[in-house]
């Protein structure tokens, strides 16, 4: 009877050894597969463009993901000696430039900061991250990007797009009721009369909530392997049992992504 106590203590510690070595082993790889799924959730829908938006001329309509419902509206005008805007001809020597965004649902809004007392459209640059966390525009009416005015004795000039050639507005706007970031690129020529610009391009993050990064074309455009940290929890000194197996990948301490 001892002899065969032996060996049945002898096989149930092996048997612990392989089931456990298979519990973490099985754990491991649900670690590597949830590591390596999460990235490719994430997307950003890019769309290169060439779009003038010229002094006086027709508004440009915006449609960041492509669903026919325009997201966003930009206009520049130019007002000055002998130029008639809205049937007023501003009287000599008098001149106003402006270049503004406009959202075109109720709930969209533009990235806003402060402005010599006004609040005007960010220019936002490079590799920033558009965010639920930025600061957008409280309400949906235009808000100016650029904005000089004056005659020959007095002027006024506010809005960070004043002298800017190429920078980035940040927008946040919906798709189905859930709120979505994106960015449209704008480059202008500095010292024209009226802000004429470009669109050169815009895109969106197609996860709701998810920050995108200004100028990005490709996502992910915030995963770094690096910060994806896995501890597996050393071999739990008694033997294995069906339910231990059970736990698979939950049964991992892994660190949770910044």
């Amino acid at each position: 009877m001892a002899h065969r106590s032996n060996r049945m203590c002898n096989l149930s510690e092996s048997m612990s050894q392989r089931l456990n070595a298979y519990a973490l082993a099985a754990g491991a790889a649900g670690v590597g597969m949830l590591a390596s799924a999460t990235p490719a959730n994430a997307k950003i829908v890019y769309t290169p463009a060439n779009i003038p938006i010229n002094v006086n001329g027709a508004l440009v309509n915006l449609d960041l993901n492509h669903d026919g419902i325009n997201d966003f509206q930009f206009g520049a005008g130019y007002s000055g000696p002998g130029v008639r805007r809205g049937g007023v001809i501003a009287p000599e020597g008098n001149h106003a430039s402006s270049l503004g965004v406009t959202p075109q649902q109720p709930s969209n809004r533009a990235w806003a900061v402060e402005s010599r007392g006004h609040l005007c459209a960010a220019a936002v640059p490079a590799g920033e991250p558009v965010g639920p966390h930025r600061r957008f525009q409280p309400g949906n009416s235009q808000l100016l990007m650029a904005f000089a005015s004056g005659d020959s004795t007095h002027g006024a000039a506010f809005c960070p797009w004043i002298k800017t050639k190429q920078a980035y507005v940040g927008f946040k706007f919906l798709i189905k009721g859930k709120v979505h970031f994106g960015w449209a690129r704008i480059k202008r020529v500095v010292g024209s009369s009226g802000f004429p610009a470009t669109v050169t391009g815009y895109a969106y993050e197609t996860i709701p909530n998810k920050p995108i990064i200004t100028g990005k074309t490709k996502g992910p455009d915030e995963i770094d392997i690096a910060k994806v940290n896995a501890v597996v929890v050393p071999p739990i000194q008694k033997p294995a049992s069906l339910g231990l197996l059970a736990l698979g990948a939950p049964a991992l301490s892994i660190w949770r992504r910044e």
